[in-house]
């Protein structure tokens, strides 16, 4: 995998927060640092988009004249054969 140099310009506050970071044991440099909060960026946004999907995906669907605990019933179900293993 290819890498990029980046230069990134903190406060002494933030520096000294990944300084705590890495002393900590979790990391080893900056950058794991960094890359793991991207990760973790990446991830979160993930959830947002599968999230944003499924509301347009049911903002489409329309109006249901099934009860609420049965629409919700049917979410559960679907939502556990969706989850990852």
């Amino acid at each position: 995998m290819a890498t990029i140099r980046k230069t990134i310009t903190l406060t002494d506050q933030q520096g000294d927060w990944v300084k705590s970071r890495i002393a900590r044991g979790g990391f080893t440099n900056d950058s794991e640092y960094f890359r793991d909060l991207i990760r973790q960026d990446q991830a979160r946004n993930a959830g947002t988009e599968q999230l944003r999907a499924a509301l347009e995906e049911a903002e489409r669907s329309g109006i249901s004249n099934r009860p609420t605990h049965a629409i919700r019933g049917q979410a559960s179900v679907r939502r556990r054969a969706e989850a990852p293993v």
